[in-house]
Formats: C-alpha cells, structure tokens, sequence
C-alpha cells in the first residue's frame, strides 16, 4: 500500500481494501449496540406472538351432545373456529372458507346436538385430492 498524504490507496496487487479505523464516526459506532438491543425484544415478542396465535385450542369433546343445534351453530359463527372431538382425532371446524388456507377446500360438517343427530355446524378445512381439480 502507498500513501500519499493522509489517505491510504490501494496497489493493483492488493485482494481487499482495507478500513480507516481513525476516521470513524463515534456516533455510529456507538449505535450498532444500541440498535440490537432495541431490535431484539421487537424480535422475541414477535416470535412469542407468533407462537401463542400457533398453539391450536384444546378440542371440545362432546360439548355439542349437550348444546342444541342452534347453540352450535352459533358457537362456531362466534368463535369463527373451534377445535372438536369428533371421531377418533379432533377436528378444526370454521365458520366459513374465509378461515381455510388458499390451497384448502371447504366441505359442510354435520355433528350430533341434542335436538339433532345431523347438525350442520360449520365446515372442516382440507386440501383437495387430484380428481376433485377442475382442469
């Protein structure tokens, strides 16, 4: 390296230019400390955000045999999604195709309430099979 003056310059032959450390800017070297300490809790609540919204609600068993069909009806239009235990694993029941991903369908879920053994509560979320694709 040659120097001319006060300013370093860099030879042909030299792979990376090297940094002035003298001329540094002390306000922003102070600032990369302080920005990291104010982004990482902005970072953990997200993360934490994230995974509370995640967590999917514990099912509710055979709370529709006890409601009448007009009170799980409502349930589901109120909560706008709800986990229930019906059958052998639980199912996420909506109360529209708004709730469901892009790639979802949406099909009509009948469950048994006290007034009625076909109660059509809400609709269950589910990726369409190869036949089901309008092509």
């Amino acid at each position: 390296m040659t120097v001319l003056g006060h300013r370093p310059v860099q030879d042909k032959g030299a792979c990376a230019p090297t940094r002035d450390v003298r001329n540094q800017d002390p306000v922003q070297s102070a600032m990369r400390p302080l920005v990291l300490v104010l982004l990482l809790p902005l970072l953990a609540a997200g993360v934490a955000w994230t995974t509370a919204r995640a967590e999917p609600r514990p099912p509710r068993g055979s709370m529709t045999a006890r409601m009448t069909c007009a009170e799980a009806m409502a349930l589901v239009q109120r909560e706008g999604d709800i986990m229930i235990a019906a059958g052998p694993s639980p199912e996420r029941l909506v109360r529209d195709r708004n709730q469901c991903e892009l790639s979802e369908i949406s099909e009509l879920r009948f469950v048994p309430t006290r007034d009625n053994p076909q109660c059509p509560i809400g609709y269950r979320c589910r990726e369409p099979g190869f036949e089901e694709w309008n092509w």
